[in-house]
C-alpha cells in the first residue's frame, strides 16, 4: 500500500491519556480520571487536526509489574470504536496492537468492523509485545512471541484484505480497500525489517542518534523510498511554563518548536507522536489546541 501521509507533509498525533496509566508515562492527574475526561482529549485532538490519536493494548498485568505499568490498559478495539462515533476526522491507531494474543481471524473481523463504523479511518499499529506472564496467562510462550506474530500476521492479512481465508468468510469488510494500513511497533533491527515489509513503522524508544541507521535499514529492506516513518517526540510544551515540568522538553514559540522537530523530518520521518507535560486535562487540552493552531500549520 501507499503511505497515508500525504506527500511533503509531516503529520502528527498522540497515544491518548488516561487509557494507559504505566508509571513511565502517566500524569498524575490522570489517576482520578476515566471516559468523559479521555473523550474531551480525544476531541481536542480531532478539531486541531491531529492525524491520529493512540490507544495502547495489554489484556492482563502480572501483580509483581502493577507497580510500574499499573493494571489500567483500557481495551483497545472497544476504546477505539468508542472514540470513532466521538470524532469525526482524526484516525484512529492501535498503538501497538498484539497480534499474537488473539486469533488472526478474531482480530481481522474486529479491525474490518472498527474501519467500517469509523468511515475509514483505522491504522493497525501492530507488535510482538514483551510482557512474559501476560503470554503466559495466554496459554503463550514469550520466547516465540515473534513466530507467533508472524505466523498469524498472512491469515490476518488475507482475511482484511479478501474476506475470505480458507472456507471461511469475514463480513462486515473494512472501507479502506485492499485493507487499512499497518504499521509495526518496535525499536530493534527486526523490528524495522518487519515494519519495511508493511506500510509503515512506530518507533519506540529509539533514541534519536539511532534513528538513521534503522531509517537506513528500513529504506534497505523496503527496497524504495515509500512507507511511512514515524518519531516519538521529545516533551514539548507550547509557550514558557510557569512550572516545573520535570523532565526535559522541548518549550517556547511555535517558530521555536516547529524547528526542534524538523530535526525528525529531515532524517526522513514523516509523522510525529507528540506528548505534552500538563497538570490536568484542561491543561493537556489546552496544548493539544495550541499546537494544531500554532506549531502544525509550521510543520
Amino acid at each position: 500500500m501507499a503511505p497515508i501521509v500525504p506527500p511533503g507533509t509531516v503529520a502528527y498525533g498522540m497515544q491518548l491519556p488516561i487509557q494507559a496509566q504505566s508509571t513511565f508515562f502517566v500524569e498524575e492527574w490522570e489517576l482520578d480520571c476515566g471516559p468523559a475526561e479521555m473523550v474531551a482529549v480525544a476531541q481536542a485532538a480531532d478539531a486541531a487536526g491531529f492525524f491520529y490519536i493512540g490507544v495502547c493494548d495489554h489484556v492482563a498485568i502480572p501483580s509483581d509489574l502493577a507497580p510500574k505499568m499499573s493494571a489500567v490498559w483500557y481495551d483497545t478495539i472497544a476504546t477505539l470504536g468508542w472514540l470513532a462515533g466521538q470524532t469525526t476526522q482524526t484516525r484512529l491507531l492501535s498503538t501497538v496492537f498484539n497480534l499474537a494474543y488473539r486469533h488472526p481471524l478474531v482480530s481481522a473481523n474486529s479491525f474490518a468492523t472498527l474501519d467500517l463504523l469509523s468511515g475509514g479511518r483505522v491504522i493497525i499499529g501492530l507488535g510482538v509485545g514483551h510482557v512474559e506472564k501476560e503470554f503466559a496467562a495466554l496459554g503463550l510462550d514469550v520466547t516465540q512471541r515473534a513466530k507467533l506474530s508472524d505466523d498469524a500476521l498472512p491469515i490476518f492479512d488475507q482475511a482484511l484484505s479478501t474476506g475470505l481465508v480458507g472456507e471461511m468468510q469475514i463480513e462486515p469488510r473494512a472501507l479502506q480497500q485492499p485493507r487499512p494500513p499497518i504499521w509495526w511497533g518496535g525499536g530493534v533491527p527486526a523490528a524495522v525489517k518487519r515494519a519495511a515489509k508493511a506500510d509503515g513503522w512506530i518507533p519506540q524508544g529509539t533514541p534519536q542518534d539511532q534513528l538513521p541507521d534503522m531509517i537506513k535499514l528500513f529504506r534497505e529492506t523496503r527496497g524504495d523510498d515509500t512507507g511511512d516513518i514515524g518519531c516519538i517526540t521529545e516533551w514539548i510544551y507550547v509557550g514558557e511554563p510557569s512550572w516545573d515540568l520535570g523532565r526535559p522538553a522541548v518549550t517556547g514559540s511555535p517558530e521555536q518548536i516547529a524547528e526542534a522537530m524538523k530535526v525528525w523530518s529531515d532524517m526522513g520521518v514523516n509523522h510525529l507522536q507528540v506528548r505534552f507535560p500538563s497538570r490536568s486535562v484542561d491543561e493537556l487540552i489546552d496544548q493539544v489546541t495550541g499546537f494544531g493552531k500554532t506549531v502544525g500549520p509550521l510543520l
